[in-house]
C-alpha cells in the first residue's frame, strides 16, 4: 500500500501525501513522533519565530457544531450533532528555537522516511526582520528539516509586519523569500493567506521568487458567536474578542475555490491543499483541483482519544486512498490531480436556457 500511495512533491518523497498542518497537532516533539508512528506522510511544524509569544488568558480552540433539528451553529455540545468548524486565536509557537532545534533533530532522525517542515515566521521592512529570517531558515535546515513554511497567512497577528498582514505585498513577499533562498537550499513552501483579491498575483510573485509550492488554505478570518441569552461570546477573555480563524469543514468550498484559482493560473506549480479535509472525498477534491499534497488540521485535533493527531484518522486517509487507487486503476494520485481544472470556467461560459442571454447587457442600437 505504501509504494501506490507514495508521492513526490517539491523534491521530496513522500510515502503518503497527507501531512499534518501546522497548528497544535505539530506543537511538540512528543505529537509529532506520535503522528509519524501513526503513519502521517509529514509534518508541518507549528510556526516557529523569534520573537515573544503570549497566548490569550484563556481558550485558544474551540470546535462548533450543528444539527439538523437544531441546526445553529455552537461549540455547545448537544445530542445528534456534527462538526461544523473550528475557531481559534492562538498564535504561533511559544517554544523559542533554541529548544525547538534539539527536537527537531531528534525527530528527524527518528523518522528518516518522514517528511519535516519547519514552518517558519518573522518580520518585514528592515534588514533586521531578514535576518531573522535567515536565522531561522539556516537552522532549522541545519538540523535536518526537509522543507520550510514560511508563514505569510497567520490572520491574528498584533504586528502589522506578520502573517496576513504583509502576504497581499508582492514586494515583502520577494524580498523575504530573496533572504530565505539565499541561505538554504531546500524547497521553500509559502502559506498565503486566502482572504485578499489578489491571492493569484501574490503567488505569482511568491513562485517567481523561488517559492517551489503555495500551501493553502490557512483559517479564515472570523469571530465567534455570541450566545443571545448570555450575552457572551462562546470564546473571550474578559467579555472581549477580537479577530481570529475560521477552519474546519465550513472552509472547505472556499478553500477548494482558492486552490483553483492558483492551479488554473499556475497549472505546472505545486500546490499544498488545506481546508476542511476530514475524508478521502474531501481530499481527493483538492486533488483534482490541483493539489499535489494535503495538509490536515481540525479533523485531527477533534479525534478523541488521539493526542489531537488523528491517529484514525490517517490510517482511513491512507486505506480509502489505497482501495480508491486500486479499484480505478490509477497508479498514483497523479494520474488524476487537476482532472477538475479544465472544467472550471468563466460564468458567461455555462450554458443556458436560451440561446439568446448575452450576459445582461443591454444590445447596441
Amino acid at each position: 500500500m505504501q509504494k501506490e500511495l507514495s508521492t513526490e512533491f517539491t523534491g521530496l518523497k513522500f510515502v503518503n501525501p497527507f501531512v499534518l498542518a501546522s497548528a497544535p497537532p505539530t506543537e511538540s516533539k512528543r505529537k509529532i513522533l506520535k503522528a509519524f508512528e501513526a503513519g502521517w506522510g509529514g509534518v508541518v511544524t507549528k510556526t516557529i519565530g523569534l520573537h515573544p509569544v503570549e497566548n490569550v488568558a484563556g481558550p485558544k480552540t474551540i470546535f462548533q457544531r450543528t444539527s439538523e433539528e437544531k441546526p445553529y451553529v455552537s461549540r455547545n455540545k448537544r445530542a445528534d450533532t456534527v462538526s461544523h468548524s473550528s475557531w481559534n486565536w492562538e498564535l504561533i509557537s511559544d517554544q523559542p528555537l533554541e529548544l525547538w532545534l534539539p527536537d527537531l533533530e531528534e525527530i528527524k532522525t527518528t523518522y528518516p522516511d518522514r517528511m519535516l517542515i519547519a514552518s517558519i515566521m518573522a518580520g518585514a521592512g528592515s534588514e533586521e526582520e531578514m535576518d531573522n529570517w535567515r536565522k531561522l531558515a539556516t537552522a532549522c535546515v541545519g538540523v535536518g528539516c526537509d522543507a520550510l513554511e514560511l508563514n505569510l497567512s497567520c490572520p491574528h497577528m498584533d504586528r502589522k509586519d506578520m502573517g496576513a498582514n504583509v502576504a497581499n505585498d508582492e514586494d515583502i513577499i520577494r524580498s523575504i523569500l530573496q533572504a530565505v533562498t539565499s541561505v538554504v537550499d531546500v524547497p521553500i513552501w509559502v502559506k498565503l493567506t486566502p482572504s485578499t483579491s489578489t491571492l493569484v498575483s501574490a503567488a505569482a510573485a511568491a513562485y517567481e521568487a523561488g517559492a517551489s509550492c503555495i500551501s493553502l488554505c490557512n483559517t479564515f478570518p472570523s469571530l465567534p458567536l455570541m450566545d443571545p441569552e448570555t450575552m457572551k461570546f462562546e470564546v473571550e477573555v474578559d467579555g472581549l474578542v477580537t479577530s481570529g480563524g475560521l477552519g474546519g469543514l465550513a472552509i472547505l468550498h472556499q478553500a477548494l475555490q482558492r486552490v483553483s484559482d492558483i492551479s488554473r493560473a499556475f497549472p505546472d506549480k505545486s500546490i499544498s491543499g488545506i481546508g476542511g479535509i476530514k475524508g478521502f472525498r474531501e481530499a481527493f477534491n483538492f486533488i483534482v483541483h490541483g493539489a499535489g499534497n494535503l495538509q490536515i488540521c481540525t479533523a485531527a485535533m477533534e479525534e478523541k482519544g488521539s493526542g489531537g493527531v488523528g491517529v484514525k484518522l490517517i490510517q482511513e486517509l491512507t486505506e480509502d486512498l489505497s482501495e480508491y487507487l486500486q479499484r480505478k486503476g490509477y497508479a498514483s494520485i497523479e494520474e488524476f490531480r487537476g482532472a477538475a481544472r479544465e472544467r472550471i470556467v468563466e460564468h458567461s461560459q455555462v450554458r443556458r436556457k436560451s440561446d439568446d442571454y448575452n450576459g445582461g447587457y443591454a444590445k447596441s442600437a
